[in-house]
């Protein structure tokens, strides 16, 4: 038998195994294979039978009837530091003439860490007075339009009307560029409003060191007893001559300090030094309004309320907010219709401001808006609770109906 004749008999003999194949599989795959030749044709029977198609069972997943049961434990840490109490103000068997005290401290774990240690006090906020009225944004205009050339009528609205815990009273009219009022007219002031209002008192100055020095001065010796809170000690001031009249009548201080940890440290160390007891001390690190440096300010309060639960015997002291920097904030008073009425968005401006830095650690508050401070207290209200039972299970969502 010629070549070619081999050649032919096995391609048939291939093509029909192929075919046989074909017709019996499913598939079939051909590897390396090469032909040579000039035409081929191949014709597949039709088959006979219908083709079978296995249909795969589809497993339909069941909808959640219930949430997968899992039980929660509450983290237990433990910090070696504590954070002093300060008392602020004094009722008439203290020595003062208040009729309602507040004490601010006292924290052996982060703020609200309920689940550790219950928070002590809850925060307190007091509203904001000017002796001379500086520029105000218009819903704080609004706020207090009547009273807002008679700073002792101004207090006696924030108490008697806005419920305000406290009197945050602004003596910017000292400063030596505004009125530049003797320290003998600030303490007027200051006497006139204790004698119409009942609550404690904060006393700002007017920015400028060796005015509030002497301001503060006059004051301290003048309402010996009151244990009223000066604000602020800066680094700018002589902090042994500032400390000394506020220390020797029993009055608080807040150490101001510009959003810088080591600043901070600096200071409170200084006023310490100058006869301050720590039971006397509030640090206000700044604050910065929402959407103008509010997270630096979080991280800056964070920092040294850690520091301090950690050990950092300087800074174990309670953290006060101005939370009314919010208001530098355009986006909280400026006329713009698609940001909506300004009347609720400074207020809530103002108020988130507060709570961020409440969250950090901030237990006193210096705000402007009776509606900002009022949201903020009920939030700081809220927080503070202790849960009656903190096993209680969570909520069933998939069970619920809304």
């Amino acid at each position: 038998m010629g070549k070619e004749a081999k050649s032919l008999d096995w391609l048939l003999s291939y093509i029909t195994s192929l075919l046989k194949s074909i017709e019996d599989s499913k598939e079939i795959i051909i590897e390396d294979l090469t032909l040579e030749v000039d035409n081929i044709t191949i014709e597949l029977p039709v088959a006979s039978r219908a083709v079978e198609v296995e249909k795969e069972a589809v497993a339909i997943e069941e909808k959640p009837i219930k949430l997968i049961e899992a039980t929660f434990n509450y983290p237990k840490p433990s910090y070696q530091g504590s954070i002093a109490s300060v008392k602020i103000g004094a009722t008439s068997s203290e020595g003062g003439s208040r009729k309602k005290t507040y004490t601010i401290g006292g924290a052996k774990a982060p703020q609200f860490y309920n689940f550790i240690a219950p928070q002590q006090h809850i925060p307190v906020i007091a509203l904001d007075v000017f002796d001379v009225t500086p520029p105000l944004a218009g819903p704080v205009k609004e706020a207090y339009k009547d009273v807002l050339n008679d700073p002792v009528a101004w207090a006696e609205k924030c108490v008697k009307v806005y419920g305000a815990d406290m009197i945050s009273l602004h003596l910017v009219g000292t400063h030596p560029q505004n009125k530049d009022l003797p320290p003998s007219e600030a303490r007027r002031v200051v006497e006139s409003i204790l004698q119409a209002v009942d609550v404690p008192l904060i006393i700002g100055g007017s920015g400028d060191p060796r005015k509030d020095m002497e301001v503060f001065a006059e004051i301290a010796s003048a309402t010996r007893g009151e244990r009223l809170i000066f604000a602020s000690i800066t680094l700018d001031m002589d902090v042994e001559k500032a400390v000394k009249p506020i220390a020797e009548n029993g009055h608080n201080a807040v150490a101001l300090a510009f959003l810088d940890i080591n600043q901070a440290e600096e200071l409170c160390r200084k006023i310490l030094q100058a006869g301050l007891p720590k039971d006397h001390l509030i640090l206000d690190p700044t604050t910065g309004a929402l959407g103008y440096g509010i997270e630096y300010s979080y991280s800056v309060f964070e920092r040294i309320r850690l520091s301090a639960l950690m050990g950092k015997e300087v800074l174990q002291v309670p953290m006060s907010c101005a939370a009314t920097n919010a208001w530098v904030a355009r986006e909280a008073w400026q006329k713009v219709a698609e940001w909506g009425p300004r009347e609720l968005r400074g207020p809530l401006w103002e108020a988130t401001t507060a709570i961020v830095c409440m969250l950090a650690g901030a237990e006193l508050f210096m705000m402007m808006h009776p509606l900002s401070a009022k949201i903020v207290k009920k939030y700081a209200q809220a927080l503070s609770k202790l849960l009656k039972n903190p096993s209680t299970s969570y909520v069933d969502w998939v069970k619920s109906k809304f």
